[in-house]
């Protein structure tokens, strides 16, 4: 008997729509903060009177872009940790974390300030990429899970950042500098307060109450309350498998997936974080909302919009090792084209680089995708939290050393260097992650469940 049937072939509706909006507005925030920073840091440090030819330059690019993604690994092994004990009972204090942090980044008045601020948004991005994929893969189905964290944590992501672009570009010929990036930042903290009052009244997730808290009537009710069907079960579902158990069935599954997001964020940050300045005036092109637009408005959301389509019919597997392929093959030839005086064509080439990484890796792995679905419900949530301080740990680093390899080394080894990388994950997809797509959770991460 399979005790979660009901929830796994319940149809798409309203329920996982409002669970989709609820769960991505937390990662459109995220896209919002971190991509709004890579608009104003040069404003900001120019504020603060950090200049081109100061001897810390490099450095306070690195901790103004890089605070974030080292509260974001505070943030996820905590509430990794916390989310055993309820998913939905520490549901909200993320995005109110966000909403605080947002709000005060307008209000600092040092650059050592500024980076504390950017911790405390960590921790709530952080615990969101946690949260967020785990409530959103329990509630969903399992013929359309794919998608749906799809859409609500890569396509969300970058509809966040868009719109941090669009307010640039909207205010920026009206407010000097000197304010123009308080606002920006500031404004981060309106998307995350629209959602903390509906995750505080999100369900609980049934998988929760049935295997972890043994909540046989809790897990009956929340059943009934999302597919209409009534659950016949008496016996005691609580799983009673150590966690030393599963990390000795599943460890290297759980390391390869958590090795994938550390080598996309690797990537992913690099360029997204220092796209919009240092790649595109390498380029000729000195307004950073124009550059941001233009790569995710004709390059990464086709290449999103496709991954969604194919994410549940093609695979998880095809689709991430052919976009980090593409990825990597156009960063190193865009590598070389550093040098030659054709701008439009160095930036379609780097653009085709978004449009590949977004069909598979852009939906998939830094969608917190894999994390979720390849790990059993008891450790699901401490996994996730692995993949993710993981991930920021690799977003953590890119910030310090995209700058000086950029900067102070050589534009064509930063680029080549972060090809390999997606090479390398490449073979890592192909040969160190299972094929999870159409399947129920259980069965996707090997989870036996006696009834």
């Amino acid at each position: 008997m399979d005790i979660f049937k009901p929830l796994d072939e319940k149809k798409f509706d309203i329920f996982h729509i409002k669970a989709l909006f609820t769960t991505g507005m937390g990662v459109f925030t995220d896209g919002y903060l971190l991509s709004s920073i890579s608009l104003v840091i040069l404003d900001v440090m120019k504020n603060f009177g950090i200049t081109k030819g100061s001897s810390l330059y490099e450095f306070w690019l690195g901790i103004l872009s890089g605070s974030v993604f080292l509260g974001a690994i505070v943030g996820a092994i905590m509430f990794g940790i916390l989310a055993n004990k309820g998913r939905k009972t520490f549901y909200g204090i993320d995005v109110a974390l966000m909403t605080i942090g947002g709000l005060l980044q307008g209000f600092a008045t040092s650059p050592v300030m500024l980076a504390i601020i950017r911790f405390l948004v960590g921790i709530g991005t952080g615990a969101d990429y946690v949260l967020s994929p785990l409530i959103m893969a329990e509630h969903s189905n399992a013929k359309d899970r794919g998608k749906l964290i799809a859409i609500g944590f890569g396509l969300m992501w970058s509809l966040g950042a868009v719109t941090a672009s669009l307010l640039y570009l909207a205010i920026s010929p009206f407010v000097p500098s000197s304010v123009l990036w308080r606002v920006v930042l500031a404004f981060g903290a309106v998307p995350a307060s629209t959602v903390i009052y509906l995750r505080r009244k999100v369900p609980e997730t049934g998988r929760y109450l049935a295997r972890i808290k043994g909540d046989i009537e809790g897990f009956k009710k929340v059943v009934k309350e999302i597919t209409g069907k009534e659950v016949a079960v008496n016996n005691q579902l609580k799983d009673q498998t150590p966690l030393r158990e599963y990390f000795r069935q599943s460890g290297r599954v759980f390391v390869a997936t958590a090795l994938l997001w550390f080598l996309y964020d690797l990537t992913g940050y690099a360029n997204g974080l220092f796209g919009p300045t240092l790649i595109a005036r390498s380029i000729g092109i000195y307004n950073p909302a124009i550059f941001s637009l233009i790569i995710a408005v004709a390059f990464g959301f086709p290449g999103k919009g496709l991954g969604i389509g194919l994410v549940d019919k093609v695979g998880r597997k095809p689709l991430q090792t052919i976009g980090s392929i593409g990825e990597g093959l156009f960063l190193a030839i865009f590598a070389f084209l550093l040098n030659v005086k054709l701008a439009l064509i160095a930036l379609l080439i780097y653009g085709l680089h978004e449009f590949l990484g977004s069909i598979g890796p852009g939906i998939i792995s830094t969608a917190g995708m894999l994390g979720v679905e390849v790990a059993p419900t008891k450790v699901r949530s401490i996994v996730q939290a692995i993949t993710v301080a993981s991930g920021r740990s690799g977003a953590a680093i890119a910030s310090f050393v995209f700058p000086y390899l950029f900067i102070s080394v050589s534009k064509e080894f930063a680029m080549l260097f972060f090809a390999v990388l997606m090479f390398i994950a490449a073979a890592l997809t192909w040969f160190g992650v299972p094929e999870t797509k159409g399947k129920p959770l259980e069965e996707a991460s090997k989870e036996v469940i006696q009834v």
